[in-house]
Parts: structure tokens; sequence; C-alpha cells
């Protein structure tokens, strides 16, 4: 049962992690948001779909940015404490720094069941509703590039055209300028089309009918022409669409390529250091809340800006060894396993060296 105590030193961590939690977010998000602003304006996306985008992709912002914003709060949290003496009246009273930072144990806890929670359900979950997503938006912009007498382009290097109908019929006809391939371009002309989708594969598509396929090669006095009864052409989603991470082999597929080459492939060695990272990233914000209490406290004086600027630098310092460890694995110097917790064991030692030496002040 939590105490006063407790309660109050939980509250003080609640504030810093929520304004953290949000800059940080913003920052990270920032990264999207041109391309959303750009499926806005030049793809005429509706803005209903741009909230499903952003919503969809917070788990994997949130992935990044509790652990962080969980080592800032802790950090100014007891700075604070510090710097205005509350903590020495607690420890005049005879509690234990060990005693005290309990909440601390307890918020990191529920960051860290959050992030589990994150990272092993909410990012699969946001990845295949991201592919949704980006399917419909492909289905809008397929529907607007077919209105009558207007040139659109559904996606980059395809320009599509329907005639204008005559006297009040349904519009016929389809020009179609394919520029994907730029060795081989291609004018398409049909008399008349269906949509086709393909959400096994997250695609659209045109079946057309009776028409010519035109094709200019790269020899001027050469010319091709085609005539067909029945073509489809397949549009796939565009890179600019494909927002959010991209899809992982199996676990059991990327021990099977490491055994073909004799675990040298160094690609499937960080694919599968990526999968151990899945449960030490989790692990990593328990731990890092916990280091913000002999941190904070060595450095009261910092307020809570302070504690901002000395969180970035742990977390830069983290990432660094991330990197570290990766050169190993890759290097073959170690187990992606072990390349993959190195960070976590590193900032384990730091943070009991430093309650330790709290603790005996």
């Amino acid at each position: 049962m939590l105490t006063l105590l407790d309660r109050y030193i939980f509250k003080e961590l609640l504030s810093p992690f929520a304004s953290s939690l949000f800059a940080l977010s913003f920052i990270v998000f920032a990264k999207e948001m041109l391309r959303l602003v750009d499926l806005i304006v030049s793809k005429g996306v509706g803005l209903t779909a741009i909230v499903k985008v952003i919503v969809h992709l917070m788990p994997s912002f949130l992935v990044l940015t509790i652990p962080i914003a969980c080592l800032i709060a802790s950090i100014a949290a007891f700075s604070r404490l510090s710097y205005d003496n509350e903590l020495l009246a607690m420890r005049a009273t005879g509690l234990s720094l060990w005693r005290i930072a309990m909440p601390v144990l307890l918020f990191s806890s529920l960051t860290f069941a959050l992030t589990v929670y994150l990272s092993q359900w909410g990012q699969p979950w946001s990845n295949i509703s991201l592919k949704k997503i980006a399917l419909k938006m492909l289905e809008d912009q397929l529907n607007l590039a077919l209105e009558a007498g207007v040139f659109n382009e559904p996606i980059p290097g395809l320009m599509v055209y329907v005639p204008h109908p005559r006297d009040g019929q349904e519009a016929t006809g389809l020009f179609i300028s394919d520029h994907r391939d730029a060795d081989t371009p291609l004018v398409i002309v049909a008399k008349s089309y269906q949509v086709l989708k393909d959400p096994a594969r997250k695609r659209l598509g045109l079946r057309l009918h009776n028409g010519t396929i035109h094709q200019i090669p790269r020899d001027i006095q050469q010319y091709h022409q085609v005539g067909f009864t029945t073509y489809d052409l397949w549009l796939e989603i565009p890179a600019s669409q494909r927002i959010g991470t991209i899809a992982r082999p199996s676990y059991a597929e990327i021990i099977q390529q490491l055994e073909k080459t004799g675990w040298q492939d160094r690609g499937a060695l960080r694919r599968l250091m990526e999968y151990y990272k899945d449960w030490g990233f989790p692990v990593a914000s328990l731990l890092l809340g916990l280091l913000g209490v002999p941190v904070g406290i060595v450095s009261k004086r910092s307020g809570r800006v302070g504690g901002f600027a000395i969180g970035v630098m742990i977390i830069v310092g983290f990432y660094l060894m991330n990197v570290l460890g990766e050169y190993l694995v890759t290097s073959y110097f170690l187990h992606p396993f072990v390349g993959a917790w190195l960070p976590d064991a590193v900032i384990l030692g730091v943070t009991g060296w430093l309650f330790v030496r709290a603790s005996q002040q």
C-alpha cells in the first residue's frame, strides 16, 4: 500500500514525465510531419485519414520516447527534492535512499509494462492498420484520378485521363501515360475499365478492356504497338505513403539465413539483434528510471531544464552503446544477444554504483 510519501514522490514524477513525453514525441513526429503535409497538399488526402495515420504511428513513437521521459522525470523530480532540502528531511527521519526510491521503482515498472505492451502488440497492430490506411488512401486517389476531363497522377509517374461523357452517357475510354520505368515509357489507351482490389498484397489496379499499348524504345526509329482484349495494370503503394516500420522476417527465418551463411550475414545479425532488443529496450526504461534518482541528487541545481539536458546526454550515451554493440556484433566479436543487452548491463552497473555512493552520503 502506498504511503503519503510514496504518493507525493509519485506525483512529482508525473508532471515532468508528461511534459517530456509530449516534447519528445513532437520532436520524433516532426520527421513524419512533412510527409503527411505533402499527402494533404499534393495528394488531396483527407484530414480524417491523416488523423488515423497519426494515431497508428503513436505506438512506434512512444516505444522510443517513454524510456527517455521516465529518465528525465526521475532526474527532474529528485533534483528538485534535493535542491529544496526535502530529500534531506526524508533522510533525517531515518528513511534510506532505497526506501525513498520505491515510488520510482513502481513508476519505472509501469513504464516498463507499457513499453513492453507497445513493442510486442502495439507496433505489429499499427503496422497492419497503416497498410490498410495506405491502401485506402491509394484507392481514394485512384477514384479521384478517374474523374472525367481532368489529368490526374494517382501515383508518381502515372498520368490518367478519362474523357468527358457524351450526351449524358457514362464516361468511357481511358488514356494512361506510364513513366514509372523511365527506360520503357508506355502509353495505354482502352475503351473501358474497371477497378481491381487485391487486399492480400495491399495493391489496387485497373482492368482495361479493348485497347492498345504504345511503347517508344530508345531507338527512335522503332515503335512497338500491342493490342489487347483485357489487360491488368497494378498500382503498388508508393514509397511516400509507406509510413511506419518495415515488416521484419520471423525469428526462424533469420536463424535459417544465418545458418546458411555460417553466421556471417551482417544484415541477418542486425535483424536478430533487433529481436533481442524488443525486450532489452523496455528493460532499459526500468533501469533508466532508477538511474535518474542518484543523477538527480548529484545535479540538484539543474532544475527541470537541466534535468532534460542531462537526460538527453545519458540517452545519447545509451544510443552510442547501442551503436557500439551493433558494431561488435557485425564484426563477429559478440553474439547478437550480448550486443543487444550490453547497454542495459552497463546502465545496471552504473545505476548500482551511483546508488551505493548516494546512499552513503
